[in-house]
């Protein structure tokens, strides 16, 4: 038996086998790495030097991107992200987790100015299921005066426009669950300025409502955020960038899609102007990510409404306050002049 045998059998009998080293290359990439989805193929690059090299390939990433979110593969998108530092892995890592920020009723110190972001491209893609409803890209121009200074809001289809959705109408108001638990947006917020992007659309549905006059289901994807940029006042300068989808059924009983759109609301419920937005998304991409938890996501929405209702009703207490040391202001100064007016005779 020869050397080399010996220490192959040897290497066996201790549980060994063929370093990774040993594969060549081109064999690893095409059947083994193009195989992973992004998350594993991250975890695989931390193996060893060489899984890293060969797991930073641009075209592996470029792959996963493309099925992950098929808007990633328009001309304006992947021009954007091969400037990114380490092109789509940089993107992938931007976009695949939720944005995170850490929520604290604790004073900040004011937010910087937005830098000069010349426009945001949206990338959104729609699913029912793991079946592709819909996709687009839309660019905005953010560098207008009327963009900075007028309550930012994108709207993705068109007048008039509506989308087929496999969801069927039906009478029991199953189908409003069913639509939150199946129905998926991604809305992918590209700053090419920066060379960063954010995804702030939550992985399901955080909440379903239904329209008790047209029946028509509305559909809110929402990740809460904590910025000093917000106006509002208490709930520690909370935030919410959300997306609104909204169906309605048609005399097929198939149930369409009528309007998608995303802006950012602070707790008092009032769109953010295009500035604000700015500072608010340039958080949440310099910002931590978290995993994409659909629990966590209505949880931290649901805790949102409730610090929203309270900055409710302390205005209204405000307000009734208000409007009490008016009213007694005014009777006095009435009771003042009537006095004065028989002194006077």
């Amino acid at each position: 038996m020869s050397s080399s045998s010996t220490t192959t059998t040897a290497a066996a009998d201790k549980g060994g086998g063929a370093s990774i080293t040993t594969i060549h290359p081109d064999v690893i990439q095409t059947h083994i790495l193009n195989r992973l989805d992004g998350p594993t193929l991250a975890s695989t690059s931390c193996a060893s030097a060489e899984l890293l090299s060969l797991c930073n390939d641009d075209h592996l990433w470029k792959d996963i991107c493309n099925t992950t979110w098929p808007s990633t593969a328009d001309p304006r998108v992947r021009d954007a992200i091969s400037a990114f530092p380490s092109g789509h892995r940089s993107f992938y890592s931007d976009a695949f987790p939720s944005a995170l920020r850490q929520i604290s009723d604790q004073k900040r110190p004011p937010p910087p100015p937005p830098s000069e972001t010349s426009e945001l491209i949206s990338a959104v893609d729609i699913y029912y299921d793991d079946e592709l409803v819909y996709s687009k890209v839309m660019v905005t121009e953010a560098d207008s005066a009327w963009f900075l200074n007028t309550p930012f809001r994108v709207d993705l289809l068109d007048h008039k426009e509506t989308l087929t959705t496999p969801l069927k109408f039906d009478d029991d108001g199953t189908f409003v669950s069913r639509a939150r638990e199946r129905l998926r947006v991604s809305w992918v917020i590209i700053d090419p300025v920066r060379k960063r992007a954010v995804n702030v659309a939550s992985r399901q549905a955080v909440e379903a409502r239904r329209h008790w006059l047209s029946e028509d289901i509305q559909l809110r994807y929402a990740i809460v955020s904590a910025s000093a940029a917000a106006g509002g006042g208490g709930g520690g300068d909370m935030v919410q960038c959300g997306v609104v989808v909204t169906c309605g059924g048609t005399e097929m009983g198939q149930v369409r899609v009528k309007e998608v759109s995303m802006q950012i609301e602070d707790i008092e419920g009032k769109s953010l102007t295009g500035m604000d937005s700015l500072v608010i998304l340039e958080g949440a991409m310099d910002g931590p990510r978290s995993r994409n938890d659909s629990k966590v996501e209505r949880e931290t929405y649901e805790m949102f409404l409730r610090t929203k209702a309270c900055c409710r009703e302390r205005k209204q207490r405000r307000e009734k306050g208000l409007d009490m040391v008016c009213m007694t202001t005014g009777v006095s100064i009435f009771i003042a002049v009537i006095l004065m007016f028989f002194l006077s005779r």
